[in-house]
């Protein structure tokens, strides 16, 4: 099947799915208080933007300063630990251990070190973004062809030379993956822990939301920040396709 009728059956989709949780709302299928109708969700969205777009400017800016911070370490480390097979093996179970670690019980001492401040948010990003890159960049550098290091090494490449024309391009699915997985668990880490601790930002303003009730526009929040993630998202896979052609 071509894009353009995947993209009609993936818009079917949608529109059946709308008018089935508009129907079952309507019909009280299920609580409106909880669930309410699309067309509730559609008409407070100019109500929630109004008060989201700050809030939203804030969150994504700490969570782009998270994620950075986590794909240079979650990168940088994960080339040098899968490319040193003592130091992998050495670091590795500890590197396994935290990251089954449940990071939201961290939280709390977030906070208690950082205070309600933006600092704790972006830490926050962090340490939800730095594990899942480490373990994807370990693991598709670990995974090289062991020849190909070889052949290039017997030629004269230096150090960097194999790194930049041989271990970086063969391991670079496994970074982009990393890196996609980084940005939604970074996005996560700074709205939990300005839920939890109340720092402003849209975790805050959708906690607020959920208190109140207010579930039509907790909804039209929660599309605002989808929105955001899916697009951002969607633009590292067409990163993704651009450097393909690279490798």
């Amino acid at each position: 099947m071509d894009r353009v009728g995947v993209a009609r059956l993936q818009v079917a989709s949608l529109a059946t799915l709308a008018l089935a949780w508009e129907a079952a709302s309507r019909l009280r299928l299920v609580d409106p208080l909880f669930v309410p109708p699309p067309t509730a969700v559609v008409a407070s969205m100019g109500t929630v933007i109004q008060q989201a777009l700050p809030r939203l400017g804030d969150t994504l800016l700490k969570t782009a300063v998270g994620y950075a911070i986590a794909v240079g370490l979650g990168v940088g480390l994960g080339v040098l630990i899968g490319s040193v097979q003592t130091l992998r093996q050495v670091t590795m179970p500890y590197v396994v251990a935290l990251y089954s670690l449940p990071k939201i019980l961290v939280i709390p001492w977030i906070v208690l070190i950082l205070g309600v401040r933006a600092p704790a948010a972006i830490l926050g990003g962090v340490l939800f973004a730095f594990f899942p890159v480490l373990v994807l960049v370990v693991g598709g550098v670990r995974d090289v062809e062991p020849v190909l290091v070889t052949i290039a090494a017997s030629m004269g490449a230096s150090r960097w030379q194999l790194y930049q024309k041989v271990v970086i391009p063969a391991a670079l699915p496994a970074i982009l993956a990393g890196m996609r997985i980084g940005l939604v668990f970074a996005l996560v880490g700074v709205l939990l822990t300005e839920m939890f601790a109340g720092i402003r930002g849209m975790g805050f303003l959708m906690q607020q939301l959920a208190l109140s009730f207010n579930a039509a526009q907790l909804f039209a929040a929660t599309a605002l920040v989808s929105v955001f993630s899916i697009v951002a998202v969607l633009s590292l896979d067409a990163l993704n396709q651009h450097l393909g052609k690279w490798r």
